[in-house]
């Protein structure tokens, strides 16, 4: 039994030596949120924001990438009606760096609408960005992965909260509303309307702002690290903001 006593004691070492087996991240999905439906024939979604080197090897460790992951909820969350019009979903910025010992987030959509003959147009932009304390140089891939899983998660968190309040607050007559169990507001019909759901319901404004959209639903936001959201005001963007009909009532 004595001849064994030296090789229990390498197999125990070696077994607390061993690596954590890799953790397992699910994926960040938001088909789950009512679609926004805009007042527009085409809307394209486009990804502006070319990340640096050191950035795309951190997007590749990354188990949500966050330009990824942003693309893939504009595209389910923002739709076109089929109403004469056109509009454009921008990413501007979808970063996740690592600087000085922290954790960078920030994440910033804009969205264009037209009318037809280019006289009515709509501009609004969300964004948001957050900062955490890096993982320390000696932490293992899982900690490193954890941290930036979770910094894209919070960025998405809030920038679901971010869009609809920057649509509702600033380009509403750009928005189709349909009914869903208990609003008393008739539907709008026509071409892309989903029924039985309403595509921007009013959010409570995010911390800082000054003002809540009309007949506001109380809706805790995330907690903002960034403070107030811009109070766009019309003319503010690329394109000057003008009124389009109203919705219905």
């Amino acid at each position: 039994m004595k001849t064994l006593a030296p090789l229990v004691c390498v197999l125990a070492l070696t077994a607390c030596a061993s690596p954590p087996p890799p953790e397992t991240f699910a994926p960040l999905d938001y088909s789950y949120l009512h679609p926004i439906i805009l007042k527009v024939a085409n809307l394209n979604v486009v990804d502006n924001y070319v990340p640096g080197a050191a950035e795309t090897q951190l997007n590749a460790n990354n188990p949500a990438p966050p330009g990824a992951t942003l693309m893939a909820m504009l595209n389910h969350r923002l739709q076109p009606s089929g109403q004469p019009g056109t509009g454009t979903v921008t990413v501007q910025i979808a970063s996740v760096t690592e600087t000085n010992g922290y954790i960078n987030g920030q994440m910033t959509v804009d969205i264009n609408l037209s009318s037809p003959d280019g006289r009515t147009t709509g501009f609004t932009e969300a964004t948001y960005s957050a900062s955490e304390t890096a993982p320390d140089s000696d932490a293992s891939q899982n900690d490193v992965q954890a941290a930036l899983y979770q910094m894209t998660k919070k960025l998405m968190e809030n920038m679901n909260v971010q869009i609809p309040y920057a649509i509702t607050h600033n380009i509403p007559s750009w928005v189709v509303y349909t009914a869903v169990p208990g609003m008393t507001s008739a539907p709008q019909s026509g071409p892309g309307v989903v029924p039985g759901s309403i595509q921007a319901a009013p959010l409570s404004a995010p911390p800082g702002s000054d003002a809540a959209p009309a007949a506001a639903t109380p809706v805790p936001p995330p907690e903002t690290s960034s403070g107030a959201v811009p109070d766009y005001l019309p003319g503010a963007g690329p394109a000057a903001l003008t009124t389009p009909q109203a919705p219905a009532q």
